[in-house]
Formats: C-alpha cells, sequence, structure tokens
C-alpha cells in the first residue's frame, strides 16, 4: 500500500512539475498584441515614430532608408531625419525575445514640404528653346488676373449641367487669388447653387488662342479622391460647332485619390469627332515616387502639323500622329482652360478622407512657337 501511495504522489508530482513547466513556457513565448505604430512629421526632415504593444520587452525599427540596418529600442519612441525626397517604409518589430516578434509598418513621402525645401521645389522648364521663340506666357506675378482670362460661372445648366460630366462643382471667381507669383486655384466644401462644392474655371477663349507650338504649364495639383484638376484646350470654334467636334487637347488630367495610384498619375489625351463618332486617344504616366501633391511639375505638349507629344517634366509619355484625314481639328486655334473640377462620372464623388480646401497652384504657361 505504501508503495503504491508513493507511486500515486510521484506521478501526480511529474504531472504538476509538467505543468507548472508548461505554464511558464507559454508565459515566455507570448507574442505581443496590440501594436501600434503612429508617426509624426516634426519638420526639416525630422520623423517621430512612436509605438505600444501589449507584452513587448523591447522594439526594433528600421527608418527604410537604403543600407541601414534595423536598430532595437528599448523605449517607446524613436526618430530619424531624412534628408533626400522619397518614399520610405518604416517597419516596427515589438519582441517578447529575439526569436518571437510581431511587426508592423507605414509608408511615408518625404516631400519638399516636410524636408524643409524651398516650397517653390520642383521642376522648372527652361525659358527659351532652340529653333522656337515665345509667343505667349502669364507668370502669374500681378496681383490680379490679366484680360487674357474669363471666367467662367455656376454649374453649365442649363444647357451643360454639370459641365457635361455630373460634376459636383459650382464654379466663382472668388476661388482664385495670385500672390507669391502663382494662380491659385482652391477647391471648398461650400454650398451654392444647389452644389456642395465650389471652385474656379478660367479660360481664354477670344483672346488668346493658338495653332501648333511648344505649351509648358508648371503646377502643383490637388490630392484625394473626387478631385479632378485639368489643364487643357477646345477648339476656338467651339461656339459654332460644339463638342467633339471642335476637338480637345488635354494637356494634363489627374483623377484624385489613393487607390491605383492615382494621385501620382496623369492622363494626356485628345477628343475628336471621328466623321459623327466621338473618338478619343490618350496615354498616362506615373511617378516613380510621392504625388502630385509634394511639388511642382511641368505638363508639356510639343505639338506640329505631323504629331502631338506629351512630357512631363521633359520626358515624352505619349504621342499621336495628327496627319490622317479625320483629324483636321488639331490643325485648327485652340484656347487655354485650367479648372479643378469636383466628382464626377470619372474620379467619382469625394469620400470620408477627401479633405478640403484643395489647391492647384500654376507658376506659369508659357507657349513657343517655331522661328
Amino acid at each position: 500500500m505504501l508503495k503504491s501511495t508513493f507511486y500515486y504522489c510521484l506521478l501526480f508530482c511529474s504531472i504538476l512539475i509538467s505543468s507548472c513547466s508548461e505554464n511558464a513556457s507559454d508565459e515566455q513565448t507570448k507574442l505581443p498584441s496590440n501594436l501600434i505604430l503612429e508617426i509624426e512629421s516634426l519638420g526639416n526632415g525630422v520623423v517621430k515614430a512612436n509605438f505600444t504593444a501589449d507584452n513587448a520587452v523591447f522594439f526594433k525599427i528600421n527608418f527604410g532608408t537604403p543600407g541601414e540596418t534595423t536598430q532595437r529600442v528599448d523605449g517607446n519612441s524613436a526618430s530619424y531625419t531624412y534628408k533626400v525626397k522619397g518614399d520610405y517604409t518604416i517597419t516596427l518589430q515589438a519582441h517578447a525575445d529575439e526569436q518571437l516578434f510581431v511587426v508592423d509598418s507605414k509608408t511615408i513621402n518625404m516631400n519638399a514640404a516636410a524636408l524643409g525645401l524651398d516650397p517653390d521645389a520642383g521642376f522648372k522648364s527652361p525659358e527659351n528653346y532652340d529653333g522656337y521663340k515665345l509667343v505667349w506666357a502669364d507668370e502669374f506675378n500681378s496681383s490680379t488676373l490679366t484680360d487674357d482670362w474669363t471666367f467662367e460661372i455656376g454649374d453649365g445648366c442649363p444647357q451643360n449641367c454639370g459641365w457635361g460630366n455630373d460634376e459636383l462643382q459650382y464654379y466663382k471667381k472668388e476661388n482664385t487669388s495670385l500672390s507669391d507669383g502663382k494662380l491659385t486655384i482652391t477647391a471648398k466644401r461650400e454650398s451654392i447653387g444647389g452644389k456642395s462644392y465650389t471652385s474656379t474655371r478660367l479660360i481664354t477663349k477670344g483672346k488668346k488662342f493658338f495653332t501648333y507650338g511648344r505649351i509648358d504649364i508648371r503646377a502643383i495639383l490637388p490630392k484625394g479622391q473626387g478631385m479632378w484638376p485639368a489643364l487643357w484646350m477646345l477648339g476656338e470654334n467651339f461656339s459654332d460647332v460644339g463638342w467633339p467636334k471642335c476637338g480637345e487637347i488635354d494637356i494634363m488630367e489627374m483623377v484624385g485619390g489613393s487607390v491605383e495610384d492615382r494621385d501620382r498619375t496623369v492622363h494626356g489625351t485628345v477628343h475628336w469627332d471621328n466623321s459623327g463618332n466621338y473618338a478619343n486617344y490618350g496615354g498616362k504616366t506615373k511617378l516613380s515616387t510621392g504625388i502630385f501633391n509634394d511639388e511642382y511639375h511641368v505638363f508639356s505638349i510639343i505639338w506640329d502639323k505631323q504629331k502631338i507629344v506629351w512630357l512631363l517634366d521633359n520626358v515624352q509619355y505619349h504621342v499621336i500622329d495628327i496627319t490622317p484625314s479625320g483629324l483636321e481639328e488639331f490643325h485648327k486655334p485652340f484656347f487655354f482652360i485650367f479648372n479643378v473640377a469636383v466628382g464626377g462620372r470619372w474620379p467619382g464623388n469625394p469620400d470620408g478622407n477627401t479633405s478640403f480646401p484643395q489647391e492647384m497652384k500654376v507658376d506659369y504657361v508659357r507657349i513657343f512657337q517655331e522661328n
């Protein structure tokens, strides 16, 4: 009996020790949870990462720069100073021990403003080109617009409600301003004329119109779902023949939003009438880093008797041959239109992530023609 009791006792203790050992092991190997990573931009390239996690003994962080090694952090924050513009992925590890950890990451864009660079940073085009002469420009250096521009007011009704695209904005002249050598068109969330948004649409119809040439427009664009900035042209005979018989040249259009890299993609397109049928032909290009709201870029076309070429920052991304019959629209005078639309069939409506106001700033428009 004593021997039997001894064995039972031994078995019980063995089970108890095993159970205690397993519980201790579970506690030691429990993964961190509820990992939270927040990023603060402090200006002049300085970024602070703040983080917490349950059951974390220490953290390791990498700020996403080339050749950087992951560093251990014993506290709940870490800072880094960036020097170069670009997209960076900050990766954080919350460790229970060296082998057991959970990971989170956030991608940030260090643009000119975040780095504390000149607010006028970005690409600039030459002021002259060999074989060309400057025939018209607006550098927007005065406090008021020149007489070359006319404001189009309203929502397009009754003839062209929603400006033909189910757009949501009401155009006002008050949404345009000039300062520091820049034309600013501001889209706002405000109600007028039955619309929930306001913006501006400017044209040079009847005042400045051109056939052929190199056109450079330096601008910084708005961002966000539902934003639709455009720098474009219509045939000067628009009032007589209507659209699309007048022809349309879109030097730059962007439909904003984070999906499908919309905020970093621009489009160049032509529209015309093809024997009574609507026709169009377009191309697009995407920034390798950042978005068009970060800094200035130059949107250009080179337009001659043979072709129209689209360029971003002087790099070609699209071309159309305009010599075939049926493209006679593109051998006639065109005028400029600058506008920021809100909503419409192409971009869709703004959503909860779209912030207002949004701005398109234009530094200059220049047109050169061959000598």
